[in-house]
C-alpha cells in the first residue's frame, strides 16, 4: 500500500517528486525512507536533519537527489509490502527506522540499507560486526542499554523524597532484556524500590496504566519503545492526570507535556544518517561505513510540568540540561 499523505506534510520543498517530473529526470538518484511511524513522527526536526546530512555530502532535495516516502502507521505487517514497493522503484538507497530495518532486508540484499534508531543490529543477528557489517546494510544506533540507569538517576534528583517507581518496557522491545538488567541493578545501587509493568501492546498498555496506578508508584520510568513512541500522548496525559514525575528517553515526549527525557539526540542521528547516505550515493559501499553508536546525548526538562507537579528543579540539573522548555 502507498503512502502519499505525507507530500502535504513537508510541502512544496520537493521532499518527493512526482513521477512525471523523475521521468523527465532519470539522472536524479531517488532515496527510499521506509519508516514504521506516521509521517507526522518524522516530518519534524528528523527531516530537516537527515536533509542537512545530504547537503553536507553535496546533495540537495528536489535539486539532485528525490525522496520517496512509505509510512506504516504503526501497522507492522505492511512494512513487508512498503519495502518492496520501494525496491520496485529501483531507489538508490533506503533509510529505515529500528522497526523496519528487518522487513527492508528481507525485501533487498543488494540495495544499500541505512537505518537509523533502537535496534542493535548485531545482537539482532542482522549483521556481523559494528565496525565491518556485512552484507547491504550500515546506519546509526540508538542502542545505548547503559542510559536507562543514569536516566533513573536524573529523575530521583527531580523527586523530594523516596517512592516507588514504576518502570514500564515492552517486554518484546528489541532493548527490553538489557534495559531490565541495567535497571535493576542502578534500583539496589541508588536503593530505590521499583515495580517493573510490562506492555508489548496497544491492549497491554492500557492494562499497564492499571497495573502502575494499583502500585502505588509515586513515579514514572518509561523504557524505550517504538510502541510507547506510538502512545506517547497517552503516556503524558496519564502521568500529568495522575500526578506522576516522569522519564522518558526522547524530546517529543517532554514537548508533549512530559517531565523530563535523557537519551540520544535524534536530530543528531538523523543529520549522520544523511550523510551516510550520501556518502552511499557517492559509490561508498555500506560495509565500509562501520555502524556508528548515536554519541551526542540530550537531556530536555519541562519547567512548567514540574511546576504543576509541586517540583523544584535543582539548578545543577537546569545547568546540565540541554534543552529546557517554560
Amino acid at each position: 500500500m502507498r503512502r502519499r499523505d505525507f507530500i502535504t506534510l513537508v510541502g512544496g520543498a520537493a521532499a518527493a517528486w512526482p513521477v512525471a517530473a523523475r521521468a523527465q529526470q532519470p539522472a536524479m538518484p531517488v532515496i527510499g525512507f521506509l519508516g514504521s511511524t506516521t509521517a507526522s513522527d518524522f516530518v519534524n526536526d528528523r527531516l530537516s536533519a537527515f536533509r542537512q546530512g545530504l547537503n553536507e555530502t553535496g546533495f540537495a532535495v528536489g535539486h539532485n537527489v528525490a525522496i520517496e516516502f512509505r509510512f506504516a502507521n504503526y501497522q507492522h505487517d505492511q512494512l513487508p509490502a512498503l519495502a518492496a514497493d520501494l525496491v520496485h522503484l529501483g531507489v538508490a538507497a533506503i533509510v529505515v527506522n529500528g522497526a523496519s530495518l528487518s522487513a527492508a532486508m528481507a525485501a533487498t540484499s543488494t540495495i544499500p540499507i541505512v537505518y537509523i534508531g533502537g535496534v542493535d543490529p548485531v545482537a539482532q543477528g542482522l549483521v556481523s560486526t559494528l565496525n565491518r557489517p556485512s552484507g547491504n546494510v550500515t546506519g546509526i544506533s540508538f542502542v545505548r542499554p547503559t542510559l536507562a540507569s543514569k536516566r533513573l538517576q536524573l529523575l530521583l534528583e527531580i523527586l523530594p523524597k523516596p517512592t516507588v517507581i514504576a518502570v514500564l518496557l515492552d517486554s518484546k522491545g528489541p532493548a527490553f532484556a538489557a534495559q531490565l538488567q541495567n535497571l535493576d541493578v542502578a534500583a539496589h545501587t541508588l536503593g530505590r524500590q521499583t515495580v517493573v509493568v510490562k506492555a508489548a501492546s496497544d491492549s497491554e498498555l492500557d492494562t499497564a496504566f492499571t497495573t502502575i496506578l494499583q502500585s502505588a508508584a509515586g513515579a514514572l520510568f518509561v523504557g524505550s519503545s517504538a510502541l510507547f513512541v506510538g502512545r506517547r500522548r497517552d503516556l503524558v496525559v496519564f502521568a500529568a492526570a495522575h500526578g506522576l514525575p516522569a522519564s522518558y528517553d526522547g524530546r517529543d515526549f517532554v514537548e508533549l507535556g512530559g517531565l523530563m527525557s535523557y537519551g540520544s539526540s535524534a536530530r543528531d542521528a538523523y543529520r549522520r544518517g544523511g550523510t551516510y547516505v550520501g556518502r552511499i550515493l557517492k559509490g561508498e559501499k555500506p560495509r565500509e561505513l562501520p555502524i556508528e553508536l548515536s554519541s551526542k546525548l540530550d537531556l530536555v526538562i519541562n519547567i512548567a510540568t514540574a511546576k504543576a507537579l509541586g517540583l523544584d528543579v535543582p539548578r545543577h540539573l537546569l545547568a546540565q540540561a540541554t534543552e529546557v522548555i517554560e
